[in-house]
């Protein structure tokens, strides 16, 4: 059984200045995408003004979608109520798959003012998300936020802020698959020409079904438990139309020049 190390979350205060862990992870995760597209934008027709402007409009849609995200599928009752708390982001609160959609809704953007094909663009981010998502994994597992269920499992790990049981460290489990695991896959797999759609259907797939099965693993929101079936979490739910979609853009018959 592991114990919590119970990482102080501010990593520097300088007086009233505080740099949290988590930004930091976010500054890494727009960096790590930075990087790693600069490495392949030739290739792929962009200059690096047009990767400048696809990392930042992505970014928009990263905060701006997953802070709305939150809110409309985690506190919608609470939002309701007081529709001011949207823009309390220092209260803390994101999603993943509202980020997402704040993405593909600022790819719009991006192809509007640069003229390039929407498939073109995703398939070019898409595989520059998963180091990313990782990062943002070890952000909640440093802040000691979103715990796993109790576990007799000899890596359970007791978080001390939260009870006496040993639990699932899920924050690792999804570090290690939709952050590492699902980068090398998609690294590998788009570094040959796809038909459109195809890397950005295997990143719907791949992280629709680590998110599904690691959810098993991971404590439900207490203020939602299960929303389907007794069993599904909120998560679960918003997980399925990823599958879905990604297993369909698989599969589905096309050539190479779309």
């Amino acid at each position: 059984m592991l114990t919590f190390p119970n990482i102080d979350p501010v990593l520097i205060q300088l007086g009233p200045l505080a740099i949290h862990w988590y930004g930091l992870m976010y500054l890494l995760a727009f960096s790590s995408a930075f990087w790693l597209g600069s490495r392949r934008a030739k290739a792929a027709g962009f200059s690096k003004e047009q990767l400048s402007d696809v990392i930042f409009f992505g970014a928009i849609g990263v905060v701006l979608g997953g802070r709305l995200g939150y809110v409309l599928f985690y506190q919608f009752e609470a939002f309701i109520q007081n529709p001011g708390m949207l823009l309390r982001v220092w209260e803390g609160g994101m999603s993943f798959h509202g980020g997402f959609l704040g993405v593909v809704i600022s790819g719009i953007w991006f192809v509007r003012k640069h003229h390039f094909k929407y498939p073109q663009v995703m398939d070019f981010v898409v595989p520059l998300v998963p180091l990313g998502l990782g990062a943002g994994r070890l952000g909640n597992f440093i802040g000691g936020e979103l715990w796993g269920r109790p576990t007799d499992m000899p890596w359970g790990m007791v978080f001390p802020h939260v009870d006496a049981l040993a639990r699932h460290p899920s924050q690792l489990y999804q570090l290690l698959l939709e952050g590492l695991l699902l980068f090398a896959v998609l690294w590998v797999y788009s570094a040959k020409p796809r038909a459109p759609l195809r890397v950005s259907g295997l990143f719907l797939l791949g992280y629709g079904l680590q998110r599904f099965l690691v959810e098993f693993a991971r404590q439900p929101d207490a203020h939602l438990n299960y929303v389907a079936l007794d069993w599904m979490t909120q998560g679960q739910l918003l997980s399925l139309p990823m599958v879905a979609i990604g297993a369909y853009l698989l599969v589905r018959k096309t050539s190479i020049k779309g």
